[in-house]
């Protein structure tokens, strides 16, 4: 074939550190901007990221010469770097290690951006263990719950 055609959605959550409440709503979207650029910068297209203090969704089309962990490996980096320069925070600000990543068809689109873009509201209901481990049961992806989440030491 004489090109290459593709179609894969991806949504990617991932957590700050120990899941502390840090990406404060005065300077989140700023930050949310910078990891949607990021992703962009890849060749991926993003198509919406949203999240709430705690943690970030990602949904995106995937490139398909792009690997997703080194997408992640970037974007957190760059994102937590940026975040750190700006010194929003009196402590040094880091992502958790790891992410989870889920695939969707191209008619879940619509569903999966409402949802991504409603975080505020649907963490008045859930939080966002619960949540998370929610989406490893719906993909039926196994996990072991030691390891879900960093604890500090």
């Amino acid at each position: 074939m004489a090109n290459t055609y593709h179609q894969m959605y991806i949504q990617v959550v991932f957590a700050v550190k120990y899941r502390e409440a840090l990406l404060h709503k005065d300077w989140r979207n700023e930050v949310l901007g910078v990891i949607g650029s990021l992703i962009n910068e890849s060749g991926c297209k993003t198509i919406i990221v949203n999240g709430i203090e705690d943690h970030v969704h990602c949904f995106f089309g995937l490139k398909p010469t792009v690997s997703i962990s080194e997408l992640m490996k970037n974007v957190k980096a760059k994102s937590s770097k940026y975040i750190n320069d700006k010194k929003w925070l009196p402590q040094r600000f880091e992502w958790q290690e790891g992410y989870g990543s889920f695939s969707y068809s191209h008619s879940q689109i619509n569903e999966v951006y409402k949802y991504i873009a409603n975080q505020e509201e649907h963490h008045q209901e859930q939080s966002f263990k619960e949540e998370y481990l929610g989406m490893l049961e719906t993909f039926e992806i196994p996990y072991d719950q030691r390891y879900i989440f960093e604890q500090p030491m």
